[in-house]
């Protein structure tokens, strides 16, 4: 009877509880942030090519190009997009499956001065860099190039990510979520290449892939700050580098993305929440109508 009771009992908790899905993940729920990213760039391959060269630079080093901290710049209307940034909205289109879009505006920019192999050819540049090239040591100066996703290097992207709640309270829940997106790249480009005028335009250039991971911190049913870690591919064969239009470059680059975000939820349409009892009280006889 002992065991009979305990399953009885767990069929009824599971029955009661099971079918309930925290508010914050339920579908119908829409939410959108706005943050900051720091980005880490694994050594990658560039490829330059014209009408007169074509030639490739070997594990060539970028960083990322976080603004200083200041008020006036981050929280400014009109400035607030100069620094690397995230915004995305989404919207739970099932129980704990969100679809999303937004923007990584990150910064890339290559090392000056930096070592590198470079592989092919260059002809009537005007500058002294002429000459065929086969796996040699080269070193790339300013004055031969300088290469800057700064405005930047923008990946438009969609993703799913799958959400799970922690555990709740009546003003906090700490929720996981995990997943993924591919998008489209759209960098503004600032290359300064050889004898060439420095170029700086928007151009779509290529495609990424993400994954990602995050833990979100919800108060009071609606505002969250959520931290994130994203590993990703990008690939732009169609970089443009001059004013010219036979000028390309082409690139493929691994990174590391860790964000902080500050944004809010709601409902589109009311759902049933979820409702946590008060247990400070005992329940008196009698206070419940039928």
């Amino acid at each position: 009877m002992r065991y009979y009771f305990l399953f009885v009992l767990a069929c009824i908790i599971h029955g009661v509880f099971g079918q309930m899905t925290p508010f914050a993940t339920k579908r119908g729920n829409f939410y959108f942030y706005w943050g900051w990213n720091r980005s880490y760039y694994a050594p990658s391959t560039l490829r330059f090519h014209g009408n007169t060269y074509d030639f490739q630079l070997y594990d060539v080093v970028a960083v990322d190009r976080q603004s200083p901290f200041s008020p006036s710049l981050y929280f400014s209307p009109k400035k607030m997009t100069i620094p690397q940034y995230n915004f995305r909205m989404g919207y739970y289109f099932k129980n704990g499956l969100q679809f999303s879009l937004g923007v990584d505006h990150m910064k890339y920019v290559m090392l000056h001065d930096q070592p590198s192999t470079i592989n092919g050819y260059i002809y009537n540049s005007g500058t002294p860099y002429d000459g065929v090239y086969t796996n040699q040591d080269f070193l790339i100066s300013q004055d031969f190039l300088k290469f800057e996703h700064t405005d930047g290097l923008n990946y438009i992207n969609a993703e799913l990510r799958k959400s799970k709640v922690l555990f709740q309270t009546r003003w906090f829940q700490p929720i996981l979520h995990y997943g993924g997106g591919v998008g489209a790249m759209l960098p503004k480009t600032n290359t300064t290449l050889m004898s060439n005028p420095r170029y700086d335009a928007f151009h779509l250039a290529g495609y990424g892939v993400d994954g990602v991971f995050a833990l979100q911190c919800l108060f009071f049913k609606y505002f969250f700050i959520q931290g994130e870690a994203k590993m990703g591919f990008i690939h732009m064969p169609d970089i443009r580098t001059t004013m010219h239009r036979s000028d390309r470059a082409s690139q493929m680059i691994l990174y590391t993305q860790f964000n902080v975000n500050f944004g809010l939820r709601f409902s589109l349409f009311s759902t049933p929440e979820l409702i946590i009892p008060d247990t400070r009280f005992p329940s008196q006889a009698g206070s419940l109508h039928p």
